[in-house]
C-alpha cells in the first residue's frame, strides 16, 4: 500500500480526522516484527481557541510538537501511565492534532498506545520519514461514518465539549 505524504497531513484537522478513517498504522517493533492496525476513531483538536486542545495554552515545552508541520507525531501522557497517540495537522504554528481513538478491535486512546508500544520518544518523529512507524492509504475508498461529541474534556466547557469532532468509523 502507499505511504501517506505531507500534502495528507497539511490539510485542516476537521479534513484530516475523518480521512484518516480506514487508513493503516505500520509499526515496525524493535525485534523487528512488523504489523498492521486500521484507523477505527479518532477526535480532532483546533489549535489556540479551541478549549480543549493542548494549545489553548499556547505554545509549551509540552505542546511544541503541535506548532510544528504536519506529518509529525505528537506523543503525551495521561495519568501517569497512557501514552496518547496524536497527528499533527495543518501548517506550522496552526497547532492542531488528530488524536488516535481506536484501531481494529481495540477501543480507547490508551490501550491504542500500549498495542502500538508508543512511549515518549516517538514525540516529534515525522510518520512521513520514520522506518519503524508510518501511515498508509486503506484499502477502500469511501467508507462510512458517524461523529459524536469528544470524550473526557469536561473541562473545556459546554460549547468545546459538545463539538461533533469525534469521527467513527461505521462497520
Amino acid at each position: 500500500m502507499q505511504r501517506l505524504n505531507k500534502d495528507f497531513f497539511v490539510r485542516d484537522v476537521l479534513d484530516v480526522a475523518p480521512d484518516l478513517l480506514g487508513k493503516v498504522i505500520v509499526r515496525k517493533f524493535d525485534n523487528g516484527e512488523i504489523k498492521k492496525f486500521v484507523i477505527t476513531e479518532t477526535e480532532a483538536y483546533c489549535g489556540e481557541e479551541d478549549l480543549a486542545c493542548h494549545a489553548s495554552k499556547g505554545k509549551t515545552k509540552r505542546t511544541e510538537t503541535m506548532y510544528m508541520e504536519g506529518g509529525h507525531i505528537y506523543i503525551y501522557l495521561i495519568y501517569g501511565m497512557y501514552y496518547m497517540l496524536n497527528f499533527v495537522t495543518s501548517h506550522k504554528d496552526n497547532p492542531q492534532a488528530v488524536l488516535i481513538r481506536g484501531v481494529d478491535n481495540v477501543i480507547g486512546p490508551g490501550r491504542v498506545g500500549k498495542i502500538l508500544q508508543i512511549d515518549k520518544s516517538f514525540n516529534k518523529q515525522s510518520i512521513l520519514t520514520s522506518d519503524n512507524f508510518w501511515i498508509e492509504q486503506g484499502e477502500i475508498e469511501k467508507l462510512k461514518y458517524r461523529t459524536d461529541v469528544r470524550v473526557g474534556i469536561d473541562y473545556a466547557g459546554e460549547y468545546w465539549k459538545n463539538r461533533p469532532w469525534r469521527f467513527i468509523l461505521k462497520k
